[in-house]
């Protein structure tokens, strides 16, 4: 067991409200850790190279600061032209698209939503997913541009106002990402004494 959650498939816990709306404190989150290449057990080296990360994939790695394991957004891949302009993500000189998103606030934890979060609807490259907005918390909402070199990331966390990304962390190697987040397989309310969320029960993260 210890092997296939090295290797193939394994779950993690999301602790913070950093990929909010996407993803909420509690979440137990399935990783697809073969489909970016298979690794000997208990080690980085893979044997297979799979596919690459794309743009909008929702990945698990590790963080080139500290090696803790992080979930973010990828936001660019390797020669890539990244910058933000206030909230509008600008990814080879196309800006994204935004409209109002559809989650209720009632989903956030409560001192979340007691910040006045805005939801968005973010459609990037063709890519479309809800971002959170905190308009009263400082962050680095004007960035770049740079480009991603080459065998690196950008992550962007899609609670764009408390995520430690890329912004602060710095581009992540193809050897540092660890696989792909596919599904929520369960879900605890640590505001409830983690009750379980059942309407998170394997929900896909497209």
């Amino acid at each position: 067991m210890l092997c296939f959650r090295s290797a193939w498939a394994d779950w993690v816990t999301v602790p913070s409200g950093s990929m909010n709306p996407t993803l909420l404190e509690g979440d137990r989150v399935l990783v697809d850790k073969h489909v970016f290449g298979m690794r000997i057990p208990l080690t980085l080296i893979r044997i297979t190279a799979g596919a690459d990360p794309a743009r909008g994939d929702i990945v698990v790695f590790d963080s080139p600061l500290n090696g803790q394991s992080l979930v973010k957004r990828v936001a660019a891949v390797p020669g890539d032209v990244l910058e933000l302009d206030g909230e509008t993500l600008i990814v080879n000189g196309q800006p994204a698209r935004y409209r109002p998103g559809d989650l209720t606030l009632e989903q956030l934890l409560g001192t979340t939503a007691a910040e006045r979060p805005t939801v968005l609807r973010e459609d990037s490259s063709g890519v479309e997913h809800e971002i959170l907005i905190l308009p009263a918390r400082t962050s680095h909402r004007v960035f770049g541009p740079v480009t991603v070199p080459p065998g690196m990331y950008f992550m962007l966390g899609d609670n764009r106002d408390n995520s430690a990304d890329s912004r602060y962390i710095g581009f992540v190697s193809r050897q540092r990402i660890v696989g792909r987040a596919t599904h929520v397989v369960a879900s605890f309310d640590p505001e409830r004494h983690f009750v379980p969320r059942r309407h998170r029960l394997f929900v896909p993260l497209a």
